[in-house]
């Protein structure tokens, strides 16, 4: 039976819920346990007034006293007073793990604002990628299409920052590298390239990146066709299409509309690391309502 790890994520949100509602699917097909505080899960199994029995693994490499009828978590006791600092400890050992092991990370969404008004902080991707001194991608994978946007959380004024030549030419070349590599078990046959600027930048009156985008491709990357208009890329849809994006809702935006159970896939370190697209939706809690297909995506995957 296959394991994985999971990094529970911020609580003030639906990522326990989500958990205690898929155990019973989970518990005959996989192993896993999660990486959290153990106070913090009591507290909210309580207020959801659950049945579910927790069992504190102390040797998560082994998975020693694992019990597939509870839930198996590491306990990480808080170390300071900010929430933010505990929550980086813990993925911090959640990376330890996995890299230590070559299993499965799968997180659960966080609240980016606690970090970002504290620290220089993009998201878990970029930093997952700092902290193990590699360069990283963010792929979203769907059931009828996937994307990949080139710049994820920052700016969108920054982005042209990131569309020169040599930029662009190392970073296709990362990603065709990458999605290559038989961890990831993926299995693109068409590769396109969205345009940055409406209808490719009308012959360049709008702007002239796309021709740079389109000079880039033709000269370096056989594998990948376009640019393509972005509003109308979308018509025809194959599971086996990976759409690349200049910026973060260019791609995520039809990607989160068009697919129902995608999930988000951090390319670039040495262990898979998956989440489920979408976020800690803090006005779901203790209401039974979270939809937990991505979760279920991210731990059979």
């Amino acid at each position: 039976m296959r394991k994985k790890f999971i990094f529970l994520g911020e609580t003030n949100s639906i990522n326990i819920e989500i958990i205690l509602n898929s155990h019973n699917y989970l518990k005959n097909k996989i192993k896993y346990i999660i990486i959290c505080n153990k106070l913090d899960l009591e507290k909210y199994i309580i207020k959801l007034k659950s049945n579910i029995k927790i069992n504190e693994v102390f040797d998560p490499i082994s998975f020693t006293s694992y019990n597939k009828n509870s839930l198996n978590i590491f306990n990480i006791p808080h170390r300071y007073k900010e929430k933010y600092k505990n929550l980086l400890n813990q993925l911090n050992i959640s990376n330890h793990l996995s890299k230590s092991t070559g299993l499965d990370l799968v997180t659960m969404p966080i609240d980016k604002s606690l970090f970002k008004k504290r620290i220089k902080f993009i998201g878990v991707t970029e930093y997952l990628g700092k902290i193990n001194n590699t360069n990283t991608a963010m792929l979203m994978l769907g059931e009828k299409f996937s994307v990949l946007p080139l710049t994820t959380h920052i700016n969108l004024k920054n982005v042209y920052k990131n569309l020169n030549e040599k930029k662009l030419k190392n970073q296709l070349n990362l990603i065709i590298n990458l999605i290559k590599l038989k961890k990831y078990k993926l299995n693109f046959k068409l590769i396109k390239f969205l345009c940055y600027n409406p209808h490719c930048g009308e012959d360049k009156t709008i702007g002239k990146e796309d021709n740079l985008i389109s000079k880039t491709i033709k000269s370096h990357f056989k594998k990948i066709s376009g640019p393509y208009p972005s509003d109308s890329a979308f018509n025809k849809l194959n599971k086996k299409t990976l759409f690349l994006s200049t910026y973060h809702d260019q791609a995520l935006i039809p990607f989160k509309i068009l697919n129902k159970n995608g999930v988000n896939m951090t390319l670039g370190l040495s262990y898979r690391r998956i989440s489920p697209a979408h976020g800690t939706a803090k006005d779901l809690k203790f209401k039974n309502k979270s939809d937990n297909t991505s979760f279920i995506k991210c731990m059979i995957i």
